[in-house]
């Protein structure tokens, strides 16, 4: 019976504890916190998405970074495996909007109290508050940990499933790249992902609360702005972010910094912007910028180093000419008012303010005194309303974190280690993310059953 230590309970490590388990071998999972699951705790806003129903073919389109790597791991425990699991289990389940499944409590706990059933029907032993500080190794093959400062236990295989290191609070605290980098691997920069960004606008922080569904966003990547001082990121400050032995620095621009849309000093058009991403859905004005499932899924195409502008369409359903259409009609139902008056049935009342300000249309202004150009400007203005991105929420907001051990230097049929026999991965350690939805819980499961099955196999 082979020993296996798991360093980590969070998703892929309870996973892949169950597997190894399963498969006769003697498990441990090592846990530096108080409980199990922080991170499971917090996801989906405390109702954890647990996976998604997409079909397996199409799950892949939905991982930004590495998706073959995953084909092993994903088809020998895809989202319908992880449904049967939690099922079986006690856990029932539900599938939302999106295809999103959730528990049907709509509490994280229930997941979390599943598999921690779970393990202990199958004598597996959580060792809480317990640090793994250390992995040794003899002829390049795991032979011990080390717990604490000194307590040595011998070890068959280890599994790291540690995370990254966003949400500190919840444990993610970069010890996997530690590890990883110790045994001769190589890490991608690790970045903040499914995070929020803050904008530049100030009439956003207006909007503070405002959620916003059915809309569109497309970013883009503005690589040649105009080079004047207001247009610049001249006034950023380096985040120092001193993990994984090295130093990571993040450029977060200060309040001050402002972009080139508002600028009406040395203006051209930026012929080399690109859309990276273009989506529909819902998002949340917040009292720094702009967060919500649109941004959260826009920011896993965020490169630090680039500027970015947000363009909000709020009416996408509709053409420019049908827009025009539905404006005429309020104004001529409401000939007799004046501006303000009139935009109750075509915005949200905390909206209405911005957009008069932004129009730059009297308020006070008789709607039938308003001329075909003010009109016009209304009708772009409601379908390109442009922030402009001035850095993200940071790794303490972020959901995941894009980047993490090199995955080249992984068998990916295996989750092993090429340089260390019986050295694992599995999770957000991995250099993989995923959008929202769902699909970044499915790569803790499906990596972490594939590790914890391999590890436990007899040589």
């Amino acid at each position: 019976m082979k020993n296996i230590a798991v360093i980590g309970a969070g998703a892929a490590g309870m996973m892949a504890a169950a597997a190894a388990a399963e498969s006769g071998a003697k498990v441990t999972i090592y846990e530096k916190n108080e409980k199990a699951g922080k991170k499971i705790y917090i996801t989906g806003k405390g109702r954890c998405n647990v996976t998604n129903n997409v079909d397996t073919d199409m799950f892949f389109g939905n991982v930004c970074r590495n998706p073959k790597f995953l084909y092993s791991a994903v088809y020998a425990f895809d989202h319908d495996s992880v449904c049967d699991f939690f099922e079986k289990n006690g856990c029932r389940l539900k599938v939302e909007r999106g295809d999103r499944v959730f528990p049907v409590s709509d509490h994280s706990s229930d997941i979390i109290g599943t598999l921690v059933r779970y393990l202990q029907r199958m004598h597996v032993k959580i060792s809480y508050n317990s640090e793994v500080t250390g992995i040794e190794y003899e002829d390049d093959k795991v032979v011990a940990i080390t717990v604490g400062r000194k307590e040595k236990i011998p070890v068959d295989a280890v599994i790291v499933c540690t995370g990254g290191i966003s949400y500190e609070s919840t444990g993610s605290t970069g010890d996997g790249y530690r590890f990883a980098r110790k045994a001769g691997h190589s890490l991608s920069q690790p970045f903040p992902s499914l995070v929020p960004f803050e904008v530049k606008e100030a009439w956003v922080k207006e909007l503070q609360g405002l959620s916003l569904k059915n809309v569109s966003i497309k970013m883009v990547a503005c690589e040649d702005e105009t080079e004047d001082e207001d247009a610049r990121f001249a006034n950023s400050k380096n985040l120092e972010v001193k993990k994984l032995g090295v130093v990571k620095k993040t450029e977060i621009p200060s309040d001050n910094a402002v972009g080139v849309a508002s600028s009406e000093k040395k203006k051209k058009k930026n012929k080399n912007s690109k859309s990276v991403y273009e989506g529909f859905g819902e998002m949340l004005f917040t009292h720094f910028g702009i967060s919500g499932p649109l941004i959260l899924t826009a920011s896993t195409r965020y490169e630090e180093g680039t500027r970015y502008k947000i363009h909000l369409n709020l009416k996408p359903a509709l053409t420019k000419e049908q827009l025009d259409k539905r404006i005429i009609r309020d104004f001529e139902e409401g000939n007799k008012k004046v501006f303000r008056n009139v935009l109750g049935g075509l915005f949200p009342s905390k909206l209405i303010p911005v957009m008069i300000n932004l129009s730059g249309i009297a308020p006070d202004k008789k709607v039938s005194e308003i001329s075909k150009a003010e009109r016009m400007k209304l009708v772009d203005l409601t379908q390109d309303l442009v922030m402009t991105v001035t850095g993200t929420r940071g790794f303490n907001e972020a959901i995941v974190t894009k980047g993490g051990v090199n995955v080249k230097e992984i068998d990916s049929s295996t989750m092993e280690s090429k340089f260390r026999k019986g050295l694992y991965f599995a999770g957000e350690v991995l250099d993989i993310d995923a959008v929202t939805g769902g699909f970044n819980l499915q790569v803790a499961w499906s990596t972490g059953h594939l590790a914890g099955l391999c590890a436990a196999m007899e040589e």
